[in-house]
């Protein structure tokens, strides 16, 4: 069985998630990532003929900086982009996972104070 704790996190998560969309400095942050993330999937799409499917794990893969190799832009304006979207994008996803990170850790903080 689960138990006590891992209800405790379920309601940690959850409550961090949420107060992750209510802080409205975060959410712009987040909304322009997940942009980010789109407007690379559509220029993927067009500029290397990939289907969305694989423009969008590459465009996650990039700005996440896993890069798994399996795709690679092969058109002079598919790599133009791609520096461009790995330069900025790079920035824009660490703001997202470190302000998604610091809401969750707040949150955990706050409930571990109203148990004390």
């Amino acid at each position: 069985a689960w138990g006590a704790p891992a209800v405790h996190l379920i309601k940690t998560i959850y409550g961090g998630l949420r107060d992750v969309w209510l802080d409205t400095r975060v959410r712009g942050i987040l909304v322009f990532a997940f942009s980010m993330i789109a407007v690379a999937t559509l220029t993927f799409w067009l500029l290397e003929g990939w289907s969305l499917l694989d423009a969008a794990f590459f465009s996650v893969v990039t700005i996440s900086t896993v890069g798994y190799g399996e795709l690679v832009p092969q058109t002079v304006l598919g790599k133009l982009f791609a520096m461009f979207y790995i330069l900025v994008g790079l920035g824009v996803f660490v703001a997202a996972a470190t302000a998604v990170a610091d809401a969750l850790l707040r949150r955990r903080e706050q409930d571990n104070e109203g148990e004390e």
